[in-house]
């Protein structure tokens, strides 16, 4: 389908069968709209921006389909990060596991040395917080440049003109998935981020403008720990295995139209290892990890959900945090899980942008430590 002068192109000029995504008409919060108007963003032609969908999984498969070079920030950081931790009034560690909190900074005046200090702190304590920020999408977008190939999204929609700041915007999803509370959908559940991509993601940063009085919190897990919780002979089970793992969103099969949505699939190790600290960490998700490589499906099913299991039922590796209003949040997909809490059934409104960055091909290294062993802890 051609596109009028007005209407969104593929994120891709190779791709010529696409379809046209809906308008929407949604009333923004005030708040999120305020900002974004702040920020200059053209808001005349609608809210938010969709780019027209690959209809083919071919298509959506070539998009980024190349190894590519990545030199991560926090490895090139100053192991102290005294750039970084010296400028802030207060750094609060939420838990021993995972999640701090920078007191007195603003993430859009950070220079590189404090930009690479923070890509090294969020792979340590895999998730960091700075609330009463004051940052438009375009500066969040410049931020996640800093990190990696910022994703841009073949169907998820974005902030008009800043391709790559997807929304995240819960009624929104609801006028497309209704949600209910036994079945809230959409990111309520344990999920990591991109894990179809040939380079997965790496840092997200999702900036909230608008959130609920009450509820709406969101969770995070720490795959360093949940590697650490398992039996030193269970690990050598999983070491060096590979899994498929597949996207969130579906398209048609060229050949074979008829037979229904498809899902693309990448292969990456189920251990992996984060190249700024060196340390293992479990890299599966009940929702996107379909099968260990090399098992029969019911042998990886019962692998998988007790590793899943680990994860999940495990307090004493996650942290759950209360967001207020512009609050951002950045955390390192390649240790970690999250899980947001639908808890105020869209009783109020929760709006917020997202930028992820790309980082390297997974891999695995069987003489890496672990997080546990790199501090001094017992570890068996």
């Amino acid at each position: 389908m051609a596109p009028s002068a007005t209407e969104p192109l593929p994120i891709a000029s190779h791709i010529k069968e696409f379809v046209i995504q809906k308008k929407d008409t949604l009333p923004l919060p005030l708040a999120a709209r305020a900002r974004l108007e702040a920020a200059g963003i053209d808001l005349s032609h609608g809210y938010p921006e969709r780019p027209a969908k690959p209809l083919f999984l071919d298509d959506a498969i070539s998009i980024r389909n190349e190894d590519r070079p990545h030199i991560d920030a926090g490895a090139r950081a100053d192991k102290s990060k005294s750039a970084l931790l010296s400028a802030a009034k207060e750094v609060i560690h939420l838990t021993k596991n995972i999640g701090t909190e920078i007191v007195g900074l603003q993430l859009k005046d950070l220079t590189d040395q404090q930009r690479d200090e923070l890509a090294l702190l969020i792979a340590e304590r895999s998730v960091v917080f700075f609330r009463d920020q004051d940052i438009t999408p375009q500066q969040q977008k410049a931020l996640g440049e800093h990190f990696g190939e910022v994703e841009i999204h073949p169907q998820v929609p974005h902030v008009p003109g800043v391709p790559g700041v997807t929304i995240i915007w819960p009624a929104l999803m609801a006028t497309e998935r209704k949600a209910s509370f036994r079945q809230p959908g959409g990111a309520s559940r344990w999920h990591t981020d991109l894990v179809h991509e040939k380079h997965p993601a790496g840092i997200t940063h999702l900036h909230n403008d608008t959130v609920p009085t009450v509820g709406g919190d969101t969770l995070w897990a720490s795959g360093y720990a949940a590697y650490s919780k398992l039996s030193p002979d269970f690990r050598k089970i999983i070491d060096g295995k590979y899994a498929i793992y597949t996207s969130a969103h579906t398209y048609l099969d060229r050949d074979n139209t008829e037979a229904g949505p498809k899902h693309i699939e990448r292969i990456h190790p189920i251990v992996r290892v984060h190249p700024a600290t060196g340390w293992k960490s479990l890299f599966v998700n009940r929702a996107m990890t379909k099968q260990i490589v090399g098992l029969d499906k019911a042998e990886s099913d019962v692998i998988l959900d007790y590793l899943y299991h680990v994860y999940e039922s495990n307090v004493d590796i996650q942290v759950r945090f209360k967001w207020t209003p512009r609050t951002s949040a950045l955390w390192d997909n390649r240790i970690t899980m999250h899980n947001a809490s639908w808890d105020y059934e869209g009783s109020e409104p929760r709006h917020g942008t997202r930028v992820t960055s790309l980082a390297e091909k997974p891999y695995f290294d069987p003489d890496a430590p672990t997080r546990r062993q790199a501090l001094g802890l017992d570890d068996d």
